[in-house]
């Protein structure tokens, strides 16, 4: 029996002398350098587009906090605008009122004048007018009264009464088909609601 041992020594690659082992060895080597160029150019773009999308949401994310943060500033800059603009138009109506009412205290004729003024104007062939005032104010207002019904050519008869519950400066001017009123607070109301606030 002819028996060989096994040596370990032996080397069983393949020779690099072998023309066929050597091409086979060179495509691997360029097969496995490719597969890792690729791969790592794989890596390198999915990276870059997670890194990317992070970037989007945090620059999404940045924009809606800068927008909500900006609407809170705009709204609450709006409030103090509206807050300072309805102080101001109180400020004036109250000033307005003050400036009219005590024009209207120192001069009430005037407004009856210029009530009486608008009546005659239509009053032509009216029999009588009465026209009632602060009863503190009679004697004063038929004067002026009088003098403007012969200035507007009115012949009928004028009857002037003093009433405790009208203002100075209000009147009520009656005649048989019609009549006029200058109320001083319906006045100020139908200004108030004209421009939109609540008296």
């Amino acid at each position: 029996m002819n028996a060989r041992r096994f040596l370990f020594e032996t080397d069983f690659r393949p020779r690099a002398d072998n023309p066929a082992t050597v091409r086979e060895a060179a495509a691997l080597a360029e097969a496995v350098a490719r597969a890792e160029a690729e791969g790592h150019a794989r890596g390198v773009r999915e990276g870059q587009a997670l890194a990317e999308q992070q970037i989007q949401a945090r620059l999404s994310d940045a924009i809606t906090r800068l927008g909500l943060a900006a609407a809170g500033l705009i709204g609450q800059s709006d409030a103090r605008d509206r807050e300072r603009e309805d102080e101001a138009m109180d400020f004036a109506i109250a000033l307005a009122r003050k400036i009219a009412g005590e024009a209207l205290d120192a001069h009430p004729l005037a407004a009856i004048g210029d009530a009486a003024r608008a009546a005659l104007q239509h009053l032509r062939g009216v029999p009588h007018l009465v026209v009632r005032v602060h009863e503190s104010l009679v004697d004063e207002a038929e004067t002026l009264v009088k003098r403007l019904a012969r200035e507007r050519g009115f012949e009928g008869r004028l009857v002037v009464l003093g009433e405790p519950d009208l203002a100075p400066g209000d009147a009520r001017m009656e005649w048989a088909d019609g009549g006029v009123v200058r109320d001083r607070a319906r006045i100020e109301a139908a200004v108030l609601d004209a421009v939109g606030i609540a008296s």
